[in-house]
């Protein structure tokens, strides 16, 4: 049997936005402290590694829970948003490796996206500070599809405004298990990077230490 050819280049890489391609979690855990903290209480490296992730929906009963107001979960998702939206424009920074790889991407003409749980126009405003508005040729909220992460959705309709078909060609880069598990669902391969300590991303099909890692580079060819 001869030897086998290299691997095909990727037919298309998509980040994950908070904490994968931006440091935004930690604008997020800023606002989610103040949010605790305006009703006197601790937030803890427990509460994050709940909330990390997750759509509007499964957050806002996480925090009714945990803050103990029942029946207010989305008076307090709209005021976390709030919260969150202020906090971005203190600046946010790029993700160890982030600008490198969309570089080297770019240079070589990946189609490039970015599917995220978050509101677009915290998305939108995030890249823009950052200085990424105009590295990607798609850029979705998973506000604007049916279900958000854990869902496949998003990844499907980032796939689909790409203009490629989703499967294992496609790479996804994603730091929480809910968006391990929405690209996996969508058939995607994926990039496990861990952002939130004793945050676990065992369904990843590779696992990294950042974006400079080179098994990120071997896989994506680069």
């Amino acid at each position: 049997m001869g030897a086998a050819g290299p691997a095909a280049l990727p037919a298309a890489v998509v980040f994950d936005n908070d904490g994968l391609l931006l440091d935004t979690e930690s604008v997020w855990t800023r606002a989610e402290r103040d949010l605790f903290a305006r009703r006197g209480r601790e937030f803890t490296l427990t509460d994050k590694r709940e909330l990390v992730g997750t759509p509007a929906a499964v957050a806002g009963g996480i925090l009714a829970r945990r803050l103990g107001e029942p029946g207010r979960e989305r008076e307090l998702i709209e005021e976390l948003d709030a919260l969150v939206v202020a906090e971005l424009e203190h600046g946010v920074e790029a993700m160890i490796g982030a600008r490198e790889l969309l570089g080297s991407l770019r240079d070589r003409g990946t189609p490039i996206g970015l599917c995220s749980n978050s509101p677009l126009v915290f998305v939108r405003r995030s890249l823009e500070i950052a200085g990424f508005h105009d590295h990607f040729d798609v850029v979705l909220s998973a506000h604007e599809v049916a279900a958000p992460k854990p869902a496949p959705d998003p990844y499907l309709e980032t796939c689909r405004r790409l203009g490629v078909e989703p499967g294992p060609a496609v790479i996804a880069l994603e730091d929480s298990p809910t968006g391990v598990a929405a690209a996996r669902a969508a058939g995607l391969t994926v990039i496990g990077i861990p952002s939130i300590e004793g945050v676990a991303l065992d369904e990843a099909h590779h696992i990294a230490d950042s974006l400079l890692d080179a098994a990120v580079a071997r896989r994506l060819q680069l």
